[in-house]
C-alpha cells in the first residue's frame, strides 16, 4: 500500500506521496516557508496563499506532491 500524507489550507488539499519523490528540491526552493524538509510535519500550507501552492505544485518534477480542491 502506498503511503501518502495529506495537508490541508482552506479549501485545497495538498497531497505528498512519498515514493514518487526523486528529491528534486523544486518544492524547497520555491517556497521555503512551506517546504522544510527538517521540520515535522515539514509541509506548512499556512506560509503560503492557495495560488502560490498550486504553482509550486504543478511544478513538481516527480508529481510527487498534487492537490485536490473540495
Amino acid at each position: 500500500m502506498e503511503i501518502t500524507k495529506e495537508y490541508q489550507k482552506d479549501n485545497l488539499t495538498v497531497i505528498w506521496e512519498p515514493k514518487k519523490c526523486i528529491h528534486a528540491g523544486v518544492c524547497v526552493k520555491t517556497l521555503p516557508r512551506v517546504y522544510n524538509p527538517k521540520a515535522t510535519p515539514w509541509i506548512t500550507c499556512d506560509n503560503a496563499s492557495v495560488e502560490a501552492l498550486k504553482r509550486q505544485i504543478d511544478a513538481c518534477p516527480s508529481g510527487a506532491l498534487t492537490y485536490r480542491e473540495s
